[in-house]
């Protein structure tokens, strides 16, 4: 079993994370579970889903904690999420979706109750401040089932690295738009609803999006100082078996 350092076991993992907890967002049988809970647009259950760990604040809250969105497109989405169930129990409901997901996709996949102790430990001691979304996530009562609880906390541990990422590239002095086109372009911007023209984007913003990606890998390296060189290493080689069975 290899003995990574914490920037090591970042980079070997944080993708992977990413991508999982992107899986269940935007999968058909989550979208599918946004109808079941009530939610007429599946969007709207993303967002009272995602951002009611935060309670009954206004948009501009959501906003300012997911970071990427458009600030046109949080408030209608947020305002009409949270009219269905409230805030809370929205996140409730969210947080289930993601424990269903998980028994649907990584049920009798190896290694999940050791993946599951690990990821608790860093979640646990990770830090939070200036992380609202991330403490939020990281409070709410888990399931016990070993595939339900694995799959939420991926989702918590993806939060926690996106509001590093935010704190990083608002560090770099990158609004978010500005950021979302130095790295992934107009596409990814038109995603999360940000309306033409979009400004220019030069070199200097491009240095500052990979000053904000080597900023955000020192942030969640610190975290990972909890676990042992051979314990980062065990979940460097945990996690790539979990994304393949979550994208078989």
């Amino acid at each position: 079993m290899p003995e990574l350092t914490p920037i090591q076991t970042d980079q070997a993992i944080s993708k992977s994370i990413h991508d999982m907890g992107s899986a269940f967002m935007l999968h058909g049988e989550t979208m599918a579970r946004a109808g079941e809970n009530g939610y007429d647009n599946p969007f709207a259950f993303y967002f009272a889903g995602r951002g009611g760990v935060l309670g009954e604040v206004d948009a501009d809250v959501i906003y300012a904690a997911f970071g990427w969105f458009a600030p046109g497109i949080v408030r209608p989405m947020w305002e009409s999420g949270i009219a269905v169930h409230g805030a809370k129990e929205a996140a409730q409901r969210y947080f289930a979706a993601a424990a269903d997901w998980g028994r649907d996709h990584l049920a009798g996949c190896e290694g999940l109750d050791r993946f599951n102790v690990l990821a608790a430990r860093l979640v646990g001691e990770a830090d939070c401040s200036g992380r609202s979304l991330f403490a939020g996530w990281r409070v709410e009562p888990r399931v016990e089932d070993a595939p339900g609880l694995a799959l939420q906390l991926i989702h918590v541990l993806r939060e926690w690295r996106g509001s590093n990422h935010l704190v990083a590239t608002t560090a770099a002095g990158l609004t978010p738009l500005e950021a979302i086109l130095a790295g992934d372009g107009e596409g990814q911007a038109k995603f999360f609803g940000w309306p033409e023209p979009f400004p220019p984007v030069g070199e200097d913003h491009r240095a500052r999006r990979q000053e904000a990606e080597a900023l955000t890998d020192r942030l969640c390296a610190a975290s990972y100082e909890v676990l042992s060189p051979s314990e980062r290493g065990e979940l460097a080689e945990l996690v790539p078996i979990l994304e393949a069975a979550a994208s078989a």
